[in-house]
């Protein structure tokens, strides 16, 4: 087992049968759902226990998740089962090199990131290339992240600065597609024991030109 590994589980096994960051999905991304039509295809990486994903399917959406622990894949799959729906979970590091199989390239017409700012600068970019990589051309991925401004809140998130996310950096991250929606806000949020209060918020939508 990888530090990451142990890390995430430790804390998903600490909450015992409850889940860390509640059942309710992301409200940036439950936002998002004028932009969803069913059938289409989604992956949320990094999913945790399985709150984003699994209200993904329910809106339709045909589901794959991904995360590194094996405690929270099995709390998802135990959410949709309750939820009764179907969510294709495997338990896969997105920033090992392998994760990112040939039948998940270019195969999503949504990729979904919330919160995944365990990442420093260096393994970021890995990350958002691989993200980028399983979008099909005019798909697209959503993204929620904190800013630098939530080191005064420390309500949940990083508190390493240079894991956080500013407009600049994500403009520039995603300089070659098109940004439907890049928006810096604050907002309390519940989000299970995790994620609760006053945070530093900002959200994207970037889609993938259709040509590539």
């Amino acid at each position: 087992m990888s530090d990451h590994e142990e890390f995430w589980s430790e804390r998903y096994r600490g909450v015992g049968d409850d889940y860390l960051f509640g059942t309710a999905p992301n409200r940036f991304l439950a936002r998002q759902i004028g932009r969803f039509q069913r059938g289409q295809r989604a992956l949320s990486v990094a999913d945790g226990e399985g709150r984003n994903s699994v209200w993904l399917a329910e809106q339709g959406l045909a589901v794959t998740a991904i995360d590194v622990s094996a405690v929270a894949v099995e709390k998802a799959r135990r959410l949709a089962s309750e939820r009764q729906v179907e969510v294709g979970f495997q338990v896969a590091d997105m920033l090992s090199a392998n994760w990112l199989r040939p039948d998940i390239r270019g195969a999503f017409d949504w990729v979904v990131g919330i919160f995944i700012q365990f990442a420093g600068p260096d393994e970021r970019v890995r990350q958002f290339s691989a993200m980028k990589a399983a979008t099909r051309p005019g798909g697209a991925i959503v993204l929620q992240g904190y800013t630098p401004r939530q080191l005064k809140y420390r309500t949940g998130g990083p508190s390493a600065v240079e894991n956080l996310y500013t407009e600049t950096l994500l403009r520039d991250a995603f300089a070659d597609w098109h940004i439907e929606e890049l928006t810096e806000y604050e907002d309390e949020i519940r989000e299970g024991t995790g994620h609760q209060g006053r945070s530093a918020l900002i959200g994207l939508v970037a889609r993938k030109p259709a040509g590539g």
